[in-house]
């Protein structure tokens, strides 16, 4: 008769650090495969980049002239976002993004009565972008006044990893709309491109070429390049020619208008649409969408965190990153880019598939956004990829950072009733709650809120289509009302406490401390 296993074959003792990484936060690869690497960060980013503007400017009543300059000015400021993080913020590998989180209320602003009586288009359009630039620049305020405040560290203090896990994994598992039903609008270039990417970055990750793992590191790209080129060639046969409009839209990649209408050397500035316009309906409701932003960027900065091979960054750390990040959307307001910035989670998604988290990486695709942000036509080159490749590629990585908000897990008591009732209610509420939003206001063309107060309805209705927001309120209330001064332990708070503070582990030096020696100018706390 067999022996039974002893308890460490059947059980795995928790890691501080993801392990299996080849480069982390602070080690370099070689320049040349940092800067392709860095251009690989940059195509991804280009997805939302494109997607928001495309879908936002022709409702304000834009032309494809006005579009490529959005696309252009919002890719300029992600680049100065990134870059301002990772030099200053919480110096985690992230870029800085465009928010989907921010439709709402800039739907509204676009429906604003005094807005729509404009009678000419153009007209419409920069009345819009200034309305919304005066909104941004105020609600900005909100992530400001929290972060260099340190009042979101003391908020981080009700933080536990059973309160965290929730938030976490619905920072990838909550975009589920952005995957498989964006990559089905093309299922001809959809469905090839996600069974390619899993492929080259999984199966053939140990092929090498000169001792060195191009399948694993290039994947996204290569396998862009081989569809883009496949569509492209489905495209210029006539495959697309009597299907469609919608179907011509999504597939054909001569159809989005970029490379004919983008200037060749455009570089954006502050107040290029006019003077920003201020409405205080117009800022309450922006303001949910900051408070959205920001907590779906502290889900995503613990997710790159891990996959950086880093520790989950100290409260004062995280704090001083939505401080900056409140600077990013009074830059996106100042420069006009139609939206708000938060993390890119495919960005983060994409730290894991290739197993690289260095940070120079990441600060040399902020330095592709900017450049090719700058040089019209060659950025519109690249912005004419087709959207359902970059939807099948995120139906891998929103993934993975959905798997690496659960990890946390290890450092709980999943035996626990307590625990289990937690992590279980608010995953399922921080799907089921928004998809009733979702739900309503495809039916209704309206939100559930809605009372006579625009700037009310837009708040509800802006922070309860977030999964993440409304995992973290749930999450966060029950971790803390249920049984919380006996559970210490099955909440992993001996475990997640030495990370509260700069000093309290080692290591937070090697990773958080600011160039320059800007740390003797701000000490940690």
């Amino acid at each position: 008769m067999a022996a039974p296993p002893k308890p460490e074959e059947i059980s795995h003792p928790p890691l501080d650090q993801l392990q299996g990484l080849e480069y982390c936060i602070d080690s370099n690869p070689a320049w040349g495969e940092a800067i392709a690497l860095g251009f690989q960060h940059y195509i991804l980013a280009l997805g939302t980049a494109v997607m928001i503007p495309s879908f936002l400017v022709p409702l304000m009543g834009g032309d494809d002239g006005d579009k490529v300059r959005v696309v252009q000015t919002l890719l300029f400021v992600e680049g100065i976002n990134t870059l301002l993080q990772t030099l200053f913020g919480t110096r985690l590998p992230t870029v800085i993004g465009g928010s989907w989180a921010f439709a709402v209320p800039i739907i509204s602003i676009i429906h604003d009565s005094s807005l729509t009586r404009i009678t000419d288009p153009h007209e419409r359009f920069l009345g819009t972008m200034r309305a919304i630039q005066g909104a941004l620049i105020v609600a900005s305020s909100v992530q400001i006044i929290l972060g260099y405040s340190q009042l979101w560290a003391i908020c981080s203090r009700f933080f536990s990893p059973v309160g965290m896990v929730p938030v976490i994994a619905l920072a990838g598992f909550g975009l589920f709309d952005r995957g498989f039903p964006q990559a089905g609008q093309c299922v001809e270039i959809g469905v090839p491109m996600f069974i390619l990417f899993v492929i080259f970055s999984q199966y053939l990750k140990n092929f090498q070429f000169r001792q060195w793992p191009v399948m694993e590191r290039f994947a996204l790209i290569i396998t862009i390049t081989v569809i883009w080129a496949y569509a492209h060639l489905l495209t210029a046969s006539g495959a697309y020619r009597h299907r469609p409009d919608a179907t011509q839209r999504h597939c054909r990649t001569d159809k989005a208008n970029l490379i004919s209408t983008a200037p060749w050397i455009k570089i954006p500035y502050p107040l290029q649409w006019g003077a920003p316009t201020f409405d205080a309906g117009h800022a309450f409701g922006m303001m949910a969408a900051v408070l959205v932003s920001l907590i779906e960027s502290t889900g995503a900065y613990k997710a790159a965190s891990r996959l950086a091979s880093a520790t989950p960054p100290p409260a004062h750390v995280l704090s001083r990153g939505i401080g900056w990040q409140g600077i990013g959307i009074l830059f996106s307001g100042l420069f006009g880019t139609a939206t708000g910035c938060t993390v890119s989670i495919e960005n983060v998604g994409l730290l894991g598939s290739t197993r690289v988290g260095s940070r120079r990486v990441i600060q040399i695709s902020a330095g592709f956004m900017i450049f090719f942000s700058i040089l019209g036509k060659f950025g519109a080159l690249f912005a004419s990829i087709p959207f359902p490749i970059f939807a099948a590629v995120y139906c891998v990585l929103f993934g993975l950072v959905a798997s690496v908000g659960l990890s946390f897990l290890q450092f709980t008591n999943m035996n626990s009733m307590r625990n289990l009732f937690i992590a279980g209610v608010s995953l399922f509420l921080g799907l089921s709650i928004p998809e009733y939003f979702r739900e309503y206001t495809t039916a209704a063309f309206h939100g559930p809120s809605h009372t006579k107060a625009g700037w009310f309805n837009d708040f509800l209705n802006t922070i309860f289509l977030s999964s993440p927001t409304v995992a973290m309120m749930v999450a966060v209330f029950l971790d803390n009302t249920l049984d919380y001064k006996d559970s210490a332990k099955d909440r992993g708070m001996p475990w997640w406490v030495k990370f509260r503070t700069f000093k309290g582990d080692s290591r937070n030096e090697e990773f958080y401390t600011l160039p320059f020696n800007l740390n003797h100018f701000f000490p940690p706390s």
